[in-house]
């Protein structure tokens, strides 16, 4: 469908914004974005709540075709533009094996991201309460300690070819490892490969820009 238009609707500074724009740059598909969630409204109007009931951000208009859930977006542009593209492999286990990475940062990932990304870039200073966000920040830790111990060993995360399992979890760790005023260990191997992560374009378009 090469001349049908492309629309996502949702903030850049929205995460799951982030991974489905990084996604598009991956495979050079070109899209018109639209500002919606937060400041900007719009995902309680009727028009809205037609294409994405949840009124949450990102939705995916392809001509008449409607998609929400960013994982599920990345999944489609690859199935549907991507055909044979090694970020979303065809082999059956190797893409399975991907998937679970999908699944883990809305599992795993994104309950411990949440209260420590809110509790400081998106809660003025004064109304910071540090104690707590240091307690969640504890307990994400924790979770990304898996992630380091799986990089000791290979580059990517989900072995030596990078896949929508790394734009996944990268978009995440950019925020956990980018957030300041939180005391967090060492954590090499999950810093060695975002650095990584950084030299690709759509990280550095839509992932590295300051947080907001």
């Amino acid at each position: 469908m090469p001349d049908t238009k492309r629309t996502i609707w949702g903030r850049a500074n929205s995460v799951n914004v982030q991974k489905v724009l990084w996604c598009l740059a991956e495979l050079d598909l070109p899209y018109e974005r639209i500002d919606a969630g937060m400041a900007f409204g719009k995902t309680r109007e009727a028009d809205y709540l037609a294409m994405n009931p949840n009124a949450r951000i990102p939705t995916l208009v392809e001509g008449d075709f409607v998609l929400w859930e960013s994982n599920s977006i990345m999944r489609y542009l690859c199935l549907a533009h991507g055909r044979g593209t090694p970020i979303y492999p065809e082999a059956i286990k190797h893409r399975t094996s991907v998937d679970r990475w999908l699944d883990w940062t809305l599992s795993m990932v994104q309950p411990v991201d949440r209260p420590v990304f809110w509790g400081i870039v998106r809660t003025p200073p004064a109304e910071r309460d540090m104690i707590k966000v240091q307690q969640d920040a504890d307990a994400a830790a924790e979770v990304w300690a898996i992630a380091d111990r799986l990089l000791s060993s290979r580059r990517f995360i989900d072995g030596d070819q990078f896949t929508l399992a790394d734009i996944a979890i990268g978009a995440y760790a950019r925020r956990w490892l980018g957030v300041e005023g939180i005391t967090r260990p060492a954590q090499p191997h999950l810093t060695r490969w975002l650095a990584e992560l950084g030299e690709r374009g759509g990280f550095a378009q839509f992932v590295a820009p300051p947080m907001s």
